[in-house]
């Protein structure tokens, strides 16, 4: 089978020929992945964000969707023929060993889900089956996107109706989100971007207000929220101006999540006072979500008509292109980029 394996940091991923493992070992599911997204946190990967790479060569991808080809003893949760989402989050079900493929007699290493090649062994509890009609390609997006935005809104950030909200970084991310928040109707909900047509897009996903992150943007920020600042403020973009930004934004009693991932070893500076008398400052892991609980939630609403996840989707590349589709995503208009398998 085909696969983009990672072999050295700060390099495009190799295109090739792998082998898959003999057999299914307890607590694992062959998946024919039939759609992935990129998400930033498999540039972090390339870049070698959090430092050196032990594990190369190694495959890469955590939001995917497919059909179950086999599952491994032990397994009840997924059956031959299901549609699952593949998402990186830990979720019901049995957590088998991590994959070993082979490339030319050498080992590919693998985590407990995969989804930039055209079949993965994945855990139990790294798939969640779904039913009707929901289009696989979209369905991607619940592998990470729209979970972590859901968790951030719901877990992380605690964010009430009516509350205020400012998004730093309106890709993937941020679009996830906007679109969660947008449902619990926070007001005003803020995007703010260096790129034009992530803020057009925001106001597409729901935001009320997108400012251009300029020389002028406290400014800017001001007149929407007034002096007091915001309620929440969501930094989706790991560096340290804009989360330092997002943290000064928010009112004295606010909440800021810092969500998108700084380089290992870079320290942001802050004031720290505020956090003494309510202000709070907080990480974000996936937002805390249990995939298994969040995703069927997630459907119903897109079955429903009220979430509209396909407006995340901007290309989509085929395998053989996904060294394009990354460029894409660092450099070009997009929010989310799909790979088709």
């Amino acid at each position: 089978m085909k696969a983009a394996i990672l072999v050295k940091q700060k390099a495009p991923l190799e295109i090739a020929e792998i082998e898959l493992p003999q057999k299914m070992e307890y607590g694992q599911v062959l998946v024919r992945v039939l759609f992935s997204s990129i998400c930033g946190a498999q540039l972090n990967e390339i870049d070698g964000v959090k430092g050196e790479d032990k594990f190369l060569p190694h495959l890469l991808g955590h939001e995917g969707s497919g059909l179950v080809e086999e599952t491994g003893p032990g397994v009840t949760k997924v059956k031959k023929g299901d549609r699952v989402v593949m998402h990186w989050r830990r979720g019901d079900g049995l957590q088998g060993p991590t994959p070993k493929y082979l490339w030319g007699g050498k080992t590919v290493n693998a985590g407990w889900v995969t989804t930039f090649n055209e079949y993965a062994v994945s855990s139990e509890n790294r798939l969640t089956p779904i039913t009707g009609q929901t289009d696989l390609k979209t369905a991607t997006l619940y592998g990470c996107a729209l979970t972590t935005g859901y968790g951030v809104v719901h877990h992380d950030s605690h964010l009430k109706s009516g509350e205020s909200l400012v998004v730093f970084g309106a890709g993937g991310a941020g679009s996830g989100i906007i679109m969660m928040a947008k449902l619990i109707n926070a007001y005003p909900l803020v995007a703010v971007d260096i790129n034009k047509f992530k803020l057009n897009e925001a106001l597409k996903m729901g935001a009320s207000h997108s400012l251009l992150n300029s020389p002028k943007i406290r400014q800017d920020l001001e007149k929407i929220l007034g002096l007091q600042g915001a309620d929440v403020t969501i930094d989706t973009t790991g560096i340290n101006a804009v989360r330092e930004l997002a943290y000064e934004t928010a009112s004295t009693a606010g909440r800021t999540i810092l969500v998108g991932v700084p380089k290992k070893g870079e320290k942001m500076a802050i004031d720290s006072f505020p956090l003494h008398f309510d202000k709070a400052l907080t990480g974000s892991f996936g937002g805390d979500v249990n995939p298994s609980l969040v995703i069927p939630r997630l459907i119903k609403l897109e079955e429903q008509g009220i979430l509209r996840p396909e407006k995340m989707i901007t290309k989509t590349y085929p395998l053989l292109k996904i060294n394009e589709a990354i460029k894409e995503v660092r450099t070009g208009d997009v929010i989310r980029v799909a790979i088709r398998l």
